[in-house]
């Protein structure tokens, strides 16, 4: 099996032929990065900015997720997320949007309001599958669990990844609409992420959509030494370079319009793409 494409809106991105950019809004005063906003102005103003510098997807997102961070209310994360997601969607008709939430109620909300794809960091429960197949939406699976490893680390991302592919299509969700994700910052030491990092061909080679999220993470902050978040453009770019060549399909950024030039050229190297106005 080998999906050939992967599909949110209605829109279909054939895989190969380039690389799908999604950019970040954070919703939450305790995003990691220090990017998170409140105010509904405010996140359309982020998306806005988004969309110009463009990303092909927009990640909405109510709870961090970072280390330490305080779990949210299913409340509190619709009051956050829905206005936003339904703003966004009033602003930008055709613009896939992903909602970041593995909370099922958050997710049908968000569906409702205007989004498509469900972006999970706690891979795909039974009932965000019977919520995915409903509606139509992608649904994007990430790898997450304790720092507990009986085997190679990239072994045993892809063992769970591809169990977890395989219930999603049992379930009825179609292969175009399962995305895989190896969490790379989640339920990992540092030197399991580079290894992640070292065996993404693997990923790609299970055959369905891929997703890679490094933007700024903590794992390049050693690397390159740079403890600000907000420092590590670079480094996510070098990743995302990295990802290109491996194959992976969408690479999920804060800085969306220094990866749209790092996309370009790899995409050019890698997977002979050229921009629409290319001329010899």
């Amino acid at each position: 099996m080998s999906a050939r494409a992967f599909t949110m809106r209605d829109r279909r991105f054939i895989r190969g032929e380039r690389t799908a950019v999604m950019g970040i809004l954070n919703v939450t005063p305790d995003s990691f990065s220090g990017d998170g906003r409140l105010a509904l102005s405010e996140a359309v103003k982020r998306a806005e900015a988004q969309y110009e510098a463009g990303a092909d997807i927009i990640d909405i997102g109510g709870e961090s997720t970072r280390p330490g961070h305080v779990p949210v209310s299913i409340a509190e994360e619709l009051e956050r997320v829905v206005p936003v997601v339904r703003a966004v969607r009033e602003r930008f008709a055709d613009w896939p949007i992903s909602i970041d939430t593995y909370k099922p109620e958050v997710a049908r909300e968000a569906l409702a309001a205007g989004a498509d794809c469900i972006n999970s960091v706690w891979g795909a429960s039974d009932e965000l599958l019977d919520i995915a197949v409903e509606s139509g939406a992608t649904l994007a699976i990430m790898h997450n669990r304790e720092l507990l490893y009986a085997g190679e680390i990239v072994d045993e991302v892809l063992r769970a990844l591809l169990a977890e592919a395989r219930r999603a299509r049992a379930r009825g969700l179609s292969e175009e609409r399962i995305v895989l994700d190896p969490g790379i910052g989640f339920g990992k030491t540092p030197d399991q992420n580079i290894a992640v990092l070292a065996g993404l061909d693997r990923l790609v080679a299970l055959g369905y959509p891929t997703l890679l999220g490094t933007s700024r993470k903590s794992t390049l902050g050693k690397l390159a030494g740079r403890d600000r978040p907000e420092e590590r453009v670079f480094a996510t770019a070098a990743t995302t370079a990295i990802a290109v060549t491996a194959g992976i399909d969408i690479v999920r950024v804060h800085d969306v319009a220094a990866t749209r030039d790092v996309v370009a050229v790899s995409d050019a190297i890698v997977r002979n793409w050229r921009p629409r106005t290319w001329t010899e």
